[in-house]
C-alpha cells in the first residue's frame, strides 16, 4: 500500500451537487487519484463527505481540503469543514485554470475539476483559508452594495437626461425615473450611515481606518473597501502580492525583435479593488508629494 505524504480532497461546488476525488501523493513524489464520489451541497451531505473521507483516508496525515474561489457555493462548506478542525484551502481560478493546461486529460467536466484540485492540493503549496473576520465581512457587503447602487443611480440619471432632451417627452416616465433616483439616494445614504455604525462597534479598526484616511487622496470609503475586501490583509505577505490580488501587476509580452507588445495592468485579480483606487489615485498624484514623484518617475 501507498504511503502518502498528502492527501487531499478536491472538492467542485455547485449549486445542488458536490464531486470529490480523493488523491494522495506518495514518498516518490507520484500523484494517485484514488476515487471519486459526489454528495448534496446540503448540510447533510457535509456529513456524509466528512465520513467518506474519515473512512479512505489514513490516520496518519491530514487531509487538505482543495476548493476553487468561484461564486459563492463553496462558502458553506468551507465554514462547515474550519468549523470541524479540517484544512481548507480556497485557491483562485487563474492559478487552477493554468494548472489544468498541464494536465493530461483534455475533458472538461465537473468530475475532471475535482481532479485537477485534488492533484494541484497535492503537488503544489498551498495556504490555508481561514474564514474572514465577521466585521470585514460585513463591511465587505455593505461596500459592495454601495458600489451597485451608485451604478444603478448612474444608469438612471443617464437614462433621465436622455429622456428629458428628446423632442417629445413623457412626464410620466421622468417622474418615475426622479422617483428611482430618490430611493437609490436614500438607500445609498442608509448603507452609509450602516458602515460608519459598524466600524463603530470596533474601537481598533475604527482608529486605524482613521489613520488611514490621513494620506492625502484617500478617504473613508477607499479604505473601507481595502480593508474589507483584503480581509485586514490577512495572507497578505508582501506589496507584490497585494498589487496581484488587485489585478494592477503589469504584464508585457515580448518574444525577440518582432513581438513587442505594450505593457498593461494584468486585471486579474479584484475588481472591487481597482475600482476603488482608480480615482483616488488621481488625487493621490495631484495632492501627495511622494505618489507624485513616483508617477512622474514612472511616465
Amino acid at each position: 500500500m501507498e504511503t502518502p505524504i498528502k492527501q487531499t480532497a478536491g472538492i467542485d461546488c455547485g449549486m445542488q451537487e458536490l464531486v470529490v476525488s480523493f488523491g494522495i501523493l506518495t514518498g516518490d513524489g507520484t500523484f494517485i487519484c484514488k476515487l471519486t464520489k459526489v454528495f448534496a451541497n446540503t448540510a447533510k451531505g457535509f456529513q456524509q463527505l466528512l465520513q467518506w473521507i474519515n473512512e479512505v483516508s489514513s490516520k496518519e496525515t491530514a487531509v487538505l481540503y482543495a476548493m476553487e474561489a468561484t461564486g459563492v457555493y463553496y462558502e458553506k462548506l468551507a465554514y462547515y469543514l474550519v468549523a470541524n478542525d479540517c484544512h481548507v484551502s480556497i485557491v483562485l481560478p487563474n492559478k487552477i485554470n493554468a494548472f489544468a493546461k498541464t494536465c493530461t486529460s483534455k475533458k472538461q467536466d465537473d468530475q475532471q475539476a475535482s481532479k485537477v484540485l485534488c492533484e494541484f492540493g497535492c503537488v503544489k503549496h498551498v495556504d490555508e483559508w481561514q474564514p474572514p473576520h465577521p466585521l470585514f465581512a460585513a463591511l465587505k457587503q455593505l461596500t459592495r452594495e454601495k458600489h451597485q447602487l451608485q451604478q444603478e443611480l448612474v444608469i438612471i440619471k443617464n437614462q433621465l437626461h436622455a429622456e428629458q432632451t428628446k423632442a417629445i417627452t413623457a412626464s410620466a416616465s421622468i417622474k418615475r425615473m426622479k422617483a428611482r433616483c430618490r430611493l437609490i439616494e436614500k438607500q445609498i445614504a442608509e448603507v452609509e450611515k450602516e458602515i460608519i455604525d459598524t466600524l463603530n462597534d470596533d474601537a481598533a479598526i475604527k482608529e486605524k481606518i482613521n489613520k488611514i484616511c490621513t494620506i492625502p487622496g484617500v478617504g473613508l470609503s477607499t479604505a473601507v473597501t481595502v480593508i474589507a475586501e483584503t480581509n485586514g490583509f490577512n495572507l497578505i505577505r508582501n506589496a507584490r502580492q497585494l498589487v496581484s490580488y488587485a489585478g494592477l501587476d503589469v504584464v508585457q509580452k515580448q518574444s525577440g525583435i518582432s513581438v513587442k507588445g505594450r505593457a498593461h495592468i494584468s486585471k486579474k485579480g479584484n475588481p472591487h479593488l481597482r475600482h476603488c483606487l482608480h480615482l483616488p489615485s488621481f488625487v493621490a498624484v495631484k495632492y501627495n508629494l511622494p505618489m507624485q514623484q513616483l508617477h512622474h518617475r514612472i511616465c
